[in-house]
C-alpha cells in the first residue's frame, strides 16, 4: 500500500514553494508600482535578484549637468564699499578770507633816489594796502624796513606786508616811537620788492 502522503510533494517542499511564490509576487507588486510611477522616492528599489549578470551602470558624467548649488545665506546682504574714484579736477578749495589790511601805511624815502616812496607806495596799493602818505625820511636807515608797534593789529599786518614784499619787519626806533599810528615803511636805495 502507497502512503498518500508520499505520492506528492513533501511538506517542506511544498513550504519553499510556496514562499517562492509569495517572493514573486511581492516583485511583481513593486515592480508594477515602479512601472506606473506611483513613488515619489528618489530611491528606486533594489532589483530583484537574479542568477543572469547584469552590466554595471555607466559612470558618472564629468560635466554636471546642473550648476553647483548657491553658498547657503544668512539672509543678510552685504554690499561693496563704494568705488573710488578719481577726478582730475581738485575739489573746489573752501573760501578764504581776505587779509586784514585795514591799518594806515606810511611811506618815507630814506635815499637820493628821487620818486622812491612813490614808486613804493603804488608797489604797495597794487598789493591791497591802504597807503595815507609819504615823504621823504631824515635819518639812517641801513635797509628797507617795515616798522610796527608790538602788541599792536599793526603788527601781523606789518609782517604780512613785509612777507609779501620781501622786506624786513622790526618793531619801531627810538626816532618813530611817537609818530602816528599805523605802518611805517621807510625804503633805501636798494629797494626792490620780490612780489607784489
Amino acid at each position: 500500500m502507497t502512503n498518500p502522503e508520499q505520492a506528492g510533494p513533501t511538506r517542506p517542499a511544498r513550504l519553499a514553494g510556496l514562499g517562492l511564490i509569495a517572493l514573486a509576487l511581492i516583485a511583481l507588486v513593486i515592480g508594477l508600482i515602479q512601472l506606473l510611477g506611483g513613488g515619489d522616492s528618489d530611491q528606486a528599489a533594489p532589483p530583484p535578484a537574479s542568477s543572469e549578470s547584469q552590466p554595471p551602470p555607466p559612470p558618472p558624467s564629468e560635466t554636471p549637468t546642473t550648476p553647483p548649488p548657491a553658498p547657503p545665506t544668512t539672509g543678510t546682504t552685504t554690499t561693496p564699499p563704494p568705488a573710488t574714484t578719481t577726478s582730475s579736477t581738485p575739489p573746489p578749495a573752501p573760501p578764504t578770507q581776505a587779509p586784514n589790511r585795514s591799518e594806515p601805511v606810511r611811506v618815507y624815502n630814506n635815499s637820493f633816489i628821487e620818486g622812491l616812496a612813490e614808486r613804493a607806495a603804488n608797489d604797495f596799493r597794487a598789493g591791497g594796502w591802504n597807503v595815507v602818505d609819504t615823504g621823504p625820511h631824515q635819518g639812517k636807515v641801513p635797509v628797507t624796513t617795515v616798522y610796527y608797534r608790538p602788541g599792536t593789529a599793526e603788527e601781523a599786518q606789518a609782517k604780512e606786508l613785509a612777507q609779501q614784499f620781501g622786506l624786513r619787519p622790526e618793531p619801531r626806533f627810538e626816532g618813530i616811537k611817537d609818530a602816528s599810528p599805523g605802518i611805517i615803511v621807510i625804503v633805501t636805495r636798494e629797494y626792490n620788492p620780490k612780489s607784489k
